[in-house]
Protein backbone atom coordinates (compact mmCIF):
# COMPACT_ATOMS: atom_id res chain seq x y z
CA UNK A 1 0.00 0.00 0.00
CA UNK A 2 1.41 3.37 -1.02
CA UNK A 3 1.78 6.42 1.20
CA UNK A 4 -1.15 8.11 -0.56
CA UNK A 5 -3.38 5.11 0.05
CA UNK A 6 -2.40 5.03 3.71
CA UNK A 7 -3.21 8.72 4.03
CA UNK A 8 -6.64 8.29 2.42
CA UNK A 9 -7.81 5.21 4.29
CA UNK A 10 -8.99 5.68 7.89
CA UNK A 11 -6.79 4.24 10.61
CA UNK A 12 -9.41 1.89 12.12
CA UNK A 13 -10.68 -1.33 10.55
CA UNK A 14 -14.24 -0.10 11.15
CA UNK A 15 -13.54 3.09 9.19
CA UNK A 16 -11.74 1.28 6.37
CA UNK A 17 -14.52 -1.26 5.94
CA UNK A 18 -17.14 1.51 5.94
CA UNK A 19 -15.19 3.43 3.31
CA UNK A 20 -14.73 0.35 1.12
CA UNK A 21 -18.44 -0.49 1.49
CA UNK A 22 -19.43 3.08 0.60
CA UNK A 23 -17.19 3.11 -2.48
CA UNK A 24 -18.48 -0.29 -3.61
CA UNK A 25 -22.08 0.87 -3.13
CA UNK A 26 -21.47 4.06 -5.13
CA UNK A 27 -19.84 2.13 -7.97
CA UNK A 28 -22.65 -0.45 -8.00
CA UNK A 29 -25.32 2.27 -8.02
CA UNK A 30 -23.54 4.15 -10.81
CA UNK A 31 -23.29 1.00 -12.93
CA UNK A 32 -26.92 0.14 -12.16
CA UNK A 33 -28.04 3.68 -13.06
CA UNK A 34 -26.18 3.58 -16.39
CA UNK A 35 -27.59 0.14 -17.14
CA UNK A 36 -31.15 1.25 -16.32
CA UNK A 37 -30.78 4.37 -18.47
CA UNK A 38 -29.46 2.20 -21.30
CA UNK A 39 -32.38 -0.19 -21.01
CA UNK A 40 -34.84 2.72 -20.83
CA UNK A 41 -33.29 4.38 -23.87
CA UNK A 42 -33.45 1.11 -25.79
CA UNK A 43 -37.10 0.66 -24.81
CA UNK A 44 -37.99 4.21 -25.93
CA UNK A 45 -35.99 3.75 -29.16
CA UNK A 46 -37.87 0.54 -29.97
CA UNK A 47 -41.16 2.35 -29.45
CA UNK A 48 -40.00 5.14 -31.76
CA UNK A 49 -38.93 2.56 -34.35
CA UNK A 50 -42.40 1.03 -34.27
CA UNK A 51 -43.97 4.44 -34.96
CA UNK A 52 -41.53 5.10 -37.80
CA UNK A 53 -42.26 1.63 -39.23
CA UNK A 54 -45.96 2.54 -39.14
CA UNK A 55 -45.15 5.64 -41.20
CA UNK A 56 -43.20 3.52 -43.65
CA UNK A 57 -46.29 1.33 -44.02
CA UNK A 58 -48.34 4.44 -44.86
CA UNK A 59 -45.72 5.57 -47.37
CA UNK A 60 -45.76 2.11 -48.97
CA UNK A 61 -49.46 2.57 -49.77
CA UNK A 62 -48.53 5.59 -51.92
CA UNK A 63 -46.18 3.57 -54.19
CA UNK A 64 -47.62 1.85 -57.28
CA UNK A 65 -46.47 -1.56 -58.55
CA UNK A 66 -44.43 0.07 -61.30
CA UNK A 67 -42.55 2.19 -58.75
CA UNK A 68 -44.41 5.44 -59.51
CA UNK A 69 -45.65 7.62 -56.65
CA UNK A 70 -49.42 7.67 -56.20
CA UNK A 71 -49.82 11.40 -55.53
CA UNK A 72 -53.55 11.34 -54.63
CA UNK A 73 -52.86 8.60 -52.08
CA UNK A 74 -49.83 10.51 -50.80
CA UNK A 75 -52.02 13.57 -50.28
CA UNK A 76 -54.38 11.48 -48.21
CA UNK A 77 -51.66 10.16 -45.86
CA UNK A 78 -49.63 13.38 -45.74
CA UNK A 79 -51.57 14.68 -42.72
CA UNK A 80 -50.89 11.51 -40.77
CA UNK A 81 -47.22 11.64 -41.70
CA UNK A 82 -46.89 15.20 -40.33
CA UNK A 83 -48.74 14.49 -37.07
CA UNK A 84 -45.63 15.22 -34.97
CA UNK A 85 -43.49 18.37 -35.33
CA UNK A 86 -40.05 17.74 -36.72
CA UNK A 87 -40.93 14.39 -38.29
CA UNK A 88 -39.74 13.92 -41.89
CA UNK A 89 -40.28 11.37 -44.69
CA UNK A 90 -39.06 10.64 -48.20
CA UNK A 91 -39.93 8.35 -51.13
CA UNK A 92 -37.13 7.73 -53.64
CA UNK A 93 -38.39 5.85 -56.69
CA UNK A 94 -37.01 5.41 -60.26
CA UNK A 95 -39.60 7.90 -61.45
CA UNK A 96 -38.82 10.68 -58.95
CA UNK A 97 -38.51 11.71 -55.29
CA UNK A 98 -41.19 12.98 -52.91
CA UNK A 99 -40.31 14.19 -49.45
CA UNK A 100 -41.28 16.51 -46.64
CA UNK A 101 -39.52 19.85 -46.28
CA UNK A 102 -35.96 19.93 -44.87
CA UNK A 103 -35.43 16.20 -45.04
CA UNK A 104 -32.24 15.39 -43.01
CA UNK A 105 -29.02 14.26 -44.52
CA UNK A 106 -28.20 10.63 -43.89
CA UNK A 107 -24.98 9.88 -41.97
CA UNK A 108 -22.73 6.95 -42.72
CA UNK A 109 -24.41 3.83 -41.45
CA UNK A 110 -26.28 0.74 -42.57
CA UNK A 111 -28.19 1.25 -45.78
CA UNK A 112 -31.33 -0.69 -46.67
CA UNK A 113 -30.45 -3.82 -48.61
CA UNK A 114 -31.31 -3.89 -52.33
CA UNK A 115 -34.33 -5.87 -53.39
CA UNK A 116 -33.72 -9.39 -54.65
CA UNK A 117 -33.21 -9.73 -58.39
CA UNK A 118 -36.03 -11.49 -60.24
CA UNK A 119 -35.37 -15.10 -61.16
CA UNK A 120 -36.32 -16.41 -64.57
CA UNK A 121 -39.28 -18.70 -64.58
CA UNK A 122 -40.75 -17.26 -61.38
CA UNK A 123 -43.72 -15.02 -60.90
CA UNK A 124 -43.02 -11.28 -60.64
CA UNK A 125 -43.08 -9.70 -57.16
CA UNK A 126 -46.46 -8.74 -55.73
CA UNK A 127 -47.64 -5.20 -56.24
CA UNK A 128 -46.14 -2.50 -54.05
CA UNK A 129 -48.43 -0.96 -51.52
CA UNK A 130 -49.95 -1.96 -48.21
CA UNK A 131 -48.28 -3.02 -45.01
CA UNK A 132 -44.58 -3.87 -44.92
CA UNK A 133 -45.15 -7.60 -44.67
CA UNK A 134 -44.52 -10.62 -46.79
CA UNK A 135 -41.60 -11.56 -48.99
CA UNK A 136 -41.69 -8.40 -51.12
CA UNK A 137 -40.23 -6.06 -48.42
CA UNK A 138 -36.95 -6.20 -46.56
CA UNK A 139 -36.80 -5.42 -42.84
CA UNK A 140 -36.52 -1.67 -42.07
CA UNK A 141 -32.98 -0.54 -41.26
CA UNK A 142 -32.04 2.14 -38.67
CA UNK A 143 -29.96 5.21 -39.45
CA UNK A 144 -28.90 8.57 -38.02
CA UNK A 145 -28.80 12.06 -39.50
CA UNK A 146 -29.10 15.79 -38.81
CA UNK A 147 -31.73 18.30 -39.89
CA UNK A 148 -31.07 21.77 -41.31
CA UNK A 149 -30.51 23.17 -37.80
CA UNK A 150 -27.93 20.53 -36.98
CA UNK A 151 -30.20 18.62 -34.61
CA UNK A 152 -29.86 14.88 -34.48
CA UNK A 153 -32.62 12.73 -35.96
CA UNK A 154 -33.34 9.00 -35.94
CA UNK A 155 -34.30 7.28 -39.20
CA UNK A 156 -35.82 4.06 -40.49
CA UNK A 157 -35.43 3.03 -44.16
CA UNK A 158 -36.77 0.17 -46.20
CA UNK A 159 -36.30 -0.87 -49.84
CA UNK A 160 -39.27 -2.20 -51.81
CA UNK A 161 -39.11 -3.99 -55.21
CA UNK A 162 -41.08 -2.75 -58.18
CA UNK A 163 -41.20 -3.49 -61.90
CA UNK A 164 -39.20 -0.33 -62.62
CA UNK A 165 -36.60 -0.79 -59.91
CA UNK A 166 -36.18 -0.49 -56.14
CA UNK A 167 -38.13 2.12 -54.18
CA UNK A 168 -36.59 3.43 -50.97
CA UNK A 169 -38.86 4.70 -48.19
CA UNK A 170 -37.38 6.69 -45.30
CA UNK A 171 -39.02 8.13 -42.17
CA UNK A 172 -37.16 10.28 -39.62
CA UNK A 173 -38.00 11.64 -36.16
CA UNK A 174 -36.09 14.05 -33.89
CA UNK A 175 -33.73 12.37 -31.43
CA UNK A 176 -35.43 14.50 -28.78
CA UNK A 177 -38.29 11.98 -28.96
CA UNK A 178 -35.89 9.55 -27.27
CA UNK A 179 -34.13 12.03 -24.98
CA UNK A 180 -37.25 13.66 -23.56
CA UNK A 181 -38.72 10.59 -21.80
CA UNK A 182 -35.25 9.47 -20.73
CA UNK A 183 -34.53 12.86 -19.17
CA UNK A 184 -37.95 12.86 -17.57
CA UNK A 185 -37.16 9.54 -15.91
CA UNK A 186 -33.65 10.61 -14.86
CA UNK A 187 -34.63 12.65 -11.78
CA UNK A 188 -36.93 9.97 -10.28
CA UNK A 189 -34.27 7.38 -11.08
CA UNK A 190 -31.59 9.39 -9.25
CA UNK A 191 -33.92 9.82 -6.28
CA UNK A 192 -34.61 6.09 -6.16
CA UNK A 193 -30.88 5.31 -6.43
CA UNK A 194 -30.12 7.79 -3.63
CA UNK A 195 -32.72 6.15 -1.38
CA UNK A 196 -31.36 2.73 -2.30
CA UNK A 197 -27.80 3.92 -1.54
CA UNK A 198 -28.90 5.22 1.88
CA UNK A 199 -30.63 1.92 2.65
CA UNK A 200 -27.59 -0.08 1.53
CA UNK A 201 -25.27 2.19 3.53
CA UNK A 202 -27.38 1.73 6.66
CA UNK A 203 -27.49 -2.01 6.11
CA UNK A 204 -23.70 -2.09 5.68
CA UNK A 205 -23.24 -0.10 8.90
CA UNK A 206 -25.52 -2.45 10.85
CA UNK A 207 -23.83 -5.49 9.32
CA UNK A 208 -20.41 -4.11 10.15
CA UNK A 209 -21.33 -3.38 13.77
CA UNK A 210 -22.80 -6.85 14.15
CA UNK A 211 -19.80 -8.40 12.41
CA UNK A 212 -17.30 -6.63 14.70
CA UNK A 213 -19.19 -7.49 17.89
CA UNK A 214 -17.19 -10.74 18.40
CA UNK A 215 -13.96 -8.70 18.12
CA UNK A 216 -15.19 -6.34 20.84
CA UNK A 217 -16.00 -9.30 23.06
CA UNK A 218 -12.55 -10.75 22.41
CA UNK A 219 -10.98 -7.40 23.28
CA UNK A 220 -12.94 -7.36 26.55
CA UNK A 221 -11.69 -10.89 27.32
CA UNK A 222 -8.08 -9.82 26.72
CA UNK A 223 -8.60 -6.78 28.97
CA UNK A 224 -9.98 -9.06 31.67
CA UNK A 225 -6.85 -11.22 31.45
CA UNK A 226 -4.61 -8.17 31.64
CA UNK A 227 -6.48 -6.86 34.70
CA UNK A 228 -6.25 -10.21 36.44
CA UNK A 229 -10.00 -10.94 36.30
CA UNK A 230 -9.48 -13.98 34.06
CA UNK A 231 -6.69 -16.35 33.08
CA UNK A 232 -7.76 -17.20 29.51
CA UNK A 233 -9.99 -15.82 26.79
CA UNK A 234 -13.17 -17.62 25.79
CA UNK A 235 -12.64 -19.94 22.82
CA UNK A 236 -16.37 -20.02 22.06
CA UNK A 237 -15.87 -17.61 19.17
CA UNK A 238 -17.02 -17.45 15.54
CA UNK A 239 -15.13 -19.74 13.21
CA UNK A 240 -12.91 -16.93 11.91
CA UNK A 241 -11.82 -15.84 15.43
CA UNK A 242 -11.52 -19.25 17.08
CA UNK A 243 -7.91 -19.82 15.89
CA UNK A 244 -6.95 -16.38 17.24
CA UNK A 245 -8.48 -17.15 20.64
CA UNK A 246 -6.65 -20.49 20.72
CA UNK A 247 -3.32 -18.81 19.92
CA UNK A 248 -3.92 -16.15 22.59
CA UNK A 249 -4.56 -18.81 25.21
CA UNK A 250 -1.42 -20.67 24.13
CA UNK A 251 0.55 -17.44 24.45
CA UNK A 252 -0.90 -16.81 27.91
CA UNK A 253 0.07 -20.34 28.97
CA UNK A 254 3.61 -19.84 27.68
CA UNK A 255 3.88 -16.55 29.55
CA UNK A 256 2.53 -18.20 32.68
CA UNK A 257 5.15 -20.94 32.46
CA UNK A 258 7.88 -18.39 31.87
CA UNK A 259 6.71 -16.37 34.85
CA UNK A 260 6.61 -19.52 37.00
CA UNK A 261 10.18 -20.32 35.99
CA UNK A 262 11.30 -16.80 36.83
CA UNK A 263 9.56 -16.94 40.21
CA UNK A 264 11.17 -20.29 40.97
CA UNK A 265 14.59 -18.84 40.16
CA UNK A 266 13.90 -15.85 42.39
CA UNK A 267 12.74 -18.15 45.15
CA UNK A 268 15.87 -20.24 44.88
CA UNK A 269 18.04 -17.13 45.04
CA UNK A 270 16.07 -15.72 47.96
CA UNK A 271 16.26 -19.03 49.78
CA UNK A 272 20.01 -19.18 49.24
CA UNK A 273 20.41 -15.67 50.69
CA UNK A 274 18.08 -16.18 53.62
CA UNK A 275 20.51 -17.95 55.91
CA UNK A 276 23.54 -15.66 55.30
CA UNK A 277 21.38 -12.57 55.82
CA UNK A 278 19.96 -14.01 59.03
CA UNK A 279 23.50 -14.60 60.27
CA UNK A 280 24.49 -11.05 59.28
CA UNK A 281 21.54 -9.71 61.26
CA UNK A 282 22.81 -11.47 64.36
CA UNK A 283 26.26 -10.00 63.87
CA UNK A 284 24.90 -6.44 63.54
CA UNK A 285 22.27 -6.55 66.25
CA UNK A 286 24.34 -4.06 68.31
CA UNK A 287 24.51 -1.58 65.38
CA UNK A 288 20.90 -0.31 65.02
CA UNK A 289 21.30 1.62 61.70
CA UNK A 290 22.93 -1.28 59.90
CA UNK A 291 20.70 -3.79 61.63
CA UNK A 292 17.68 -1.90 60.22
CA UNK A 293 19.08 -2.20 56.70
CA UNK A 294 19.67 -5.91 57.20
CA UNK A 295 16.11 -6.31 58.49
CA UNK A 296 14.86 -4.54 55.40
CA UNK A 297 16.90 -6.87 53.19
CA UNK A 298 15.61 -9.87 55.10
CA UNK A 299 12.03 -8.63 54.66
CA UNK A 300 12.56 -8.36 50.90
CA UNK A 301 13.83 -11.93 50.77
CA UNK A 302 10.83 -13.16 52.75
CA UNK A 303 8.54 -11.28 50.39
CA UNK A 304 9.97 -12.99 47.29
CA UNK A 305 9.76 -16.35 48.99
CA UNK A 306 6.09 -15.71 49.74
CA UNK A 307 5.42 -14.67 46.15
CA UNK A 308 7.08 -17.84 44.91
CA UNK A 309 4.91 -19.98 47.18
CA UNK A 310 1.65 -18.32 46.20
CA UNK A 311 -0.08 -18.26 42.85
CA UNK A 312 -0.53 -15.09 40.91
CA UNK A 313 -2.98 -12.82 42.71
CA UNK A 314 -6.51 -12.71 41.34
CA UNK A 315 -6.66 -8.89 41.46
CA UNK A 316 -4.20 -6.06 41.47
CA UNK A 317 -2.80 -4.96 44.79
CA UNK A 318 -2.90 -1.33 45.95
CA UNK A 319 0.16 0.33 47.45
CA UNK A 320 -0.07 3.73 49.23
CA UNK A 321 2.26 6.03 47.34
CA UNK A 322 2.95 8.86 49.79
CA UNK A 323 3.62 6.52 52.73
CA UNK A 324 5.97 4.35 50.67
CA UNK A 325 7.91 7.39 49.45
CA UNK A 326 8.29 8.75 52.99
CA UNK A 327 9.72 5.44 54.25
CA UNK A 328 12.13 5.15 51.31
CA UNK A 329 13.38 8.74 51.61
CA UNK A 330 14.37 8.11 55.24
CA UNK A 331 16.34 5.02 54.29
CA UNK A 332 18.07 6.61 51.28
CA UNK A 333 18.93 9.70 53.32
CA UNK A 334 20.66 7.49 55.93
CA UNK A 335 22.59 5.65 53.20
CA UNK A 336 23.93 8.95 51.80
CA UNK A 337 24.13 10.90 55.04
CA UNK A 338 27.82 11.70 54.46
CA UNK A 339 27.00 13.79 51.34
CA UNK A 340 24.50 16.23 52.89
CA UNK A 341 22.02 15.89 50.05
CA UNK A 342 18.73 17.78 50.05
CA UNK A 343 15.64 15.62 49.45
CA UNK A 344 12.53 17.40 48.18
CA UNK A 345 9.27 15.47 48.44
CA UNK A 346 6.81 18.37 48.67
CA UNK A 347 4.95 17.60 45.41
CA UNK A 348 3.10 14.55 46.62
CA UNK A 349 -0.50 13.34 46.21
CA UNK A 350 -2.40 10.90 48.35
CA UNK A 351 -3.12 8.08 45.89
CA UNK A 352 -2.62 4.34 45.68
CA UNK A 353 -1.06 2.60 42.69
CA UNK A 354 -1.96 -0.82 41.29
CA UNK A 355 1.22 -2.62 42.36
CA UNK A 356 2.29 -4.64 45.37
CA UNK A 357 3.99 -2.49 47.98
CA UNK A 358 7.17 -4.54 47.97
CA UNK A 359 7.47 -4.09 44.19
CA UNK A 360 6.82 -0.35 44.59
CA UNK A 361 9.49 -0.13 47.28
CA UNK A 362 12.00 -1.96 45.09
CA UNK A 363 11.14 0.21 42.08
CA UNK A 364 11.31 3.57 43.86
CA UNK A 365 14.22 2.47 46.01
CA UNK A 366 16.32 1.87 42.91
CA UNK A 367 15.33 5.24 41.43
CA UNK A 368 16.05 7.19 44.63
CA UNK A 369 19.35 5.42 45.27
CA UNK A 370 20.43 5.99 41.66
CA UNK A 371 19.51 9.69 41.87
CA UNK A 372 21.30 10.11 45.22
CA UNK A 373 24.50 8.48 43.96
CA UNK A 374 24.71 10.86 40.97
CA UNK A 375 23.21 14.05 42.44
CA UNK A 376 25.43 17.04 43.17
CA UNK A 377 23.30 18.47 45.96
CA UNK A 378 19.60 17.78 45.48
CA UNK A 379 17.11 14.93 44.80
CA UNK A 380 13.44 15.64 44.16
CA UNK A 381 10.45 13.33 43.83
CA UNK A 382 7.06 14.48 42.54
CA UNK A 383 3.82 12.65 41.77
CA UNK A 384 0.82 13.50 39.60
CA UNK A 385 -2.31 11.58 38.60
CA UNK A 386 -4.39 11.90 35.43
CA UNK A 387 -6.84 9.62 33.59
CA UNK A 388 -6.16 6.60 35.80
CA UNK A 389 -2.36 6.89 35.50
CA UNK A 390 0.04 7.97 38.24
CA UNK A 391 3.33 9.58 37.22
CA UNK A 392 6.24 9.42 39.68
CA UNK A 393 9.27 11.54 38.72
CA UNK A 394 12.61 11.30 40.51
CA UNK A 395 15.09 13.98 39.39
CA UNK A 396 18.57 15.06 40.43
CA UNK A 397 21.08 17.79 39.59
CA UNK A 398 23.87 15.45 38.54
CA UNK A 399 25.51 14.96 35.14
CA UNK A 400 22.44 13.21 33.66
CA UNK A 401 22.47 10.75 30.76
CA UNK A 402 22.94 11.81 27.10
CA UNK A 403 19.96 11.17 24.84
CA UNK A 404 21.90 8.64 22.78
CA UNK A 405 22.67 6.53 25.89
CA UNK A 406 19.26 6.57 27.60
CA UNK A 407 17.95 3.44 25.91
CA UNK A 408 21.17 1.56 26.65
CA UNK A 409 21.03 2.70 30.29
CA UNK A 410 18.00 0.46 30.94
CA UNK A 411 19.74 -2.68 29.67
CA UNK A 412 20.65 -5.15 32.46
CA UNK A 413 24.26 -4.91 33.66
CA UNK A 414 25.09 -1.73 31.69
CA UNK A 415 26.94 0.96 33.70
CA UNK A 416 27.46 4.31 32.02
CA UNK A 417 29.38 5.64 35.02
CA UNK A 418 32.11 3.29 36.27
CA UNK A 419 32.53 5.23 39.49
CA UNK A 420 30.96 3.89 42.66
CA UNK A 421 29.76 0.41 43.47
CA UNK A 422 26.66 0.16 41.28
CA UNK A 423 25.96 -3.09 39.47
CA UNK A 424 24.14 -1.68 36.42
CA UNK A 425 20.85 -3.42 37.20
CA UNK A 426 18.96 -0.56 38.91
CA UNK A 427 17.22 1.05 35.91
CA UNK A 428 16.68 -2.34 34.26
CA UNK A 429 14.86 -3.57 37.39
CA UNK A 430 12.77 -0.40 37.45
CA UNK A 431 11.82 -0.81 33.80
CA UNK A 432 10.90 -4.50 34.23
CA UNK A 433 8.81 -3.89 37.35
CA UNK A 434 6.98 -1.00 35.72
CA UNK A 435 6.16 -2.98 32.57
CA UNK A 436 5.11 -6.08 34.53
CA UNK A 437 2.56 -3.91 36.36
CA UNK A 438 1.17 -2.20 33.28
CA UNK A 439 3.39 0.89 33.30
CA UNK A 440 6.57 2.19 31.73
CA UNK A 441 9.83 4.03 32.48
CA UNK A 442 10.74 7.32 30.79
CA UNK A 443 14.14 9.02 30.99
CA UNK A 444 14.47 12.74 30.39
CA UNK A 445 16.51 15.74 31.44
CA UNK A 446 15.61 17.46 34.71
CA UNK A 447 15.31 21.24 35.04
CA UNK A 448 18.57 21.24 37.02
CA UNK A 449 20.44 19.53 34.17
CA UNK A 450 20.51 16.05 35.70
CA UNK A 451 18.38 13.00 35.03
CA UNK A 452 14.60 12.94 35.42
CA UNK A 453 13.32 9.35 35.64
CA UNK A 454 9.54 9.07 35.35
CA UNK A 455 7.58 5.92 36.09
CA UNK A 456 3.96 5.66 34.93
CA UNK A 457 1.80 3.16 36.82
CA UNK A 458 -1.94 2.47 36.75
CA UNK A 459 -3.89 3.98 39.60
CA UNK A 460 -5.53 1.52 41.95
CA UNK A 461 -9.32 1.38 41.68
CA UNK A 462 -11.13 3.20 44.48
CA UNK A 463 -8.00 4.97 45.70
CA UNK A 464 -8.49 8.41 47.14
Amino acid sequence: MTLIQRSILPASIHGRMLLISALATLVALAVAGMAILGVLQGFVTRGLDQRLDAELSLLATAVRPDGAIDKPRLAQVRAALAAEPGWRWRIASPGGIASSADFPEVEDGPLPPPPPAPIAGRAPPPPVGGPLEGPRAHAPQPGEGHDADGRRVHMRSVSLPSTAGPVTLTAAAPWAMVQKPVRGALLPLLAILAILGAVLGGAALVQLRLGLRPLRRLRADVAAVRDGRAHTVAEDQPEELRPLATELNALLQDNSRTLATARASAANLAHALKTPVAALALELRDDPPRAALVDRLYGTIRHHLARARNAVTERRAAAPLAETIADLLGTVAQLHADRALAFDDTAQINVAVAIERSDLEELLGNLLDNAARHAASRVAIATTAQDGTVRITVSDDGPGIPVADRLRATAPGVRLDERGDGDGFGLAIVRDLAELNGGRLLLDESPGGGLAATVELPRAGGAS
